[in-house]
């Protein structure tokens, strides 16, 4: 098992959310999960996650699963993540265990749990994170190997879940720092800069001499920078670009 502070000093070096996330996955793999769900939006509200579209999923789960799970929208109906909509920590799942014996649960719920038995997910915890925005929140669903019941790693996070949390929390934090953007939504250069420069205050004529280019020419990547974002001001998309960490960044 790779020490603790090794590895927080690990991932810490990424540039891309994808390289964090690997390292995530072979870290909880050390602990016995195997199976990762990760999801981050800075637009919710008090009854949405928000466009499906901006969402923010990380997963190592089969693709068969999630076109189920999270396309059809399942996600949003299931107890753990109704927990972690409410909450902040960790939670076992035994929690869904209690409400199958108590017989709690909607026709969606028990869709879901019928679902993971499918998929042979049937043990772990969830962590949801504190988040500092109202509009913000994120969660991770660690699910455990194949063969771990529910008591065993109800076990193993006594012994270990203080590092446990604390990793999560951590990646969590080294993610949400990072770029994101799907590759339809990702920002060009001049795109970036030109927003950049909308966000600093500069007029047309400012950025254009700035860039040494038209204002025209300016207008066109900012025109294409709220088409890429699908926002309708420029206003909108410096304020949603800087939500994904499109602008203002260091180069990788």
């Amino acid at each position: 098992m790779t020490p603790l502070l090794d590895h927080l000093e690990q991932i810490l070096e990424p540039t891309t959310i994808e390289e964090v996330w690997a390292l995530h996955i072979q870290k909880m793999a050390e602990y016995g999960f195997d199976r990762l769900f990760y999801g981050f939006t800075r637009f919710r509200t008090s009854h949405s996650y928000g466009n499906t579209d901006d969402l923010l999923i990380l997963s190592n789960h089969h693709q068969s699963y999630l076109d189920e799970y999270v396309q059809k929208g399942l996600y949003y109906h299931a107890p753990m993540v109704s927990w972690a909509a409410n909450n902040v920590g960790a939670c076992s799942w035994q929690l869904i265990r209690e409400m199958v014996d108590s017989g709690a649960m909607t026709d969606t719920e028990r869709r879901i749990v019928e679902l993971n038995n499918r998929y042979e997910i049937s043990s772990g915890y969830a962590i949801s994170f504190r988040d500092l925005s109202v509009r913000s929140k994120g969660a991770i669903g660690l699910c455990a190997r194949v063969g771990l019941d529910q008591d065993a790693v109800d076990q193993i996070w006594s012994v270990h879940g203080r590092e446990i949390l604390l990793i999560n929390n951590i990646t969590h934090l080294r993610i949400t720092s990072l770029p994101f953007a799907t590759p339809r939504r990702s920002l060009t250069a001049r795109q970036r800069e030109a927003l950049e420069w909308v966000g600093e205050g500069k007029t047309m004529q400012d950025i254009a001499t700035i860039m040494g280019l038209t204002p025209a020419t300016i207008e066109k990547h900012l025109r294409l920078a709220r088409e890429a974002l699908e926002v309708e001001t420029t206003a909108q998309a410096v304020l949603k670009a800087s939500f994904q960490n499109q602008i203002f960044i260091a180069p990788a």
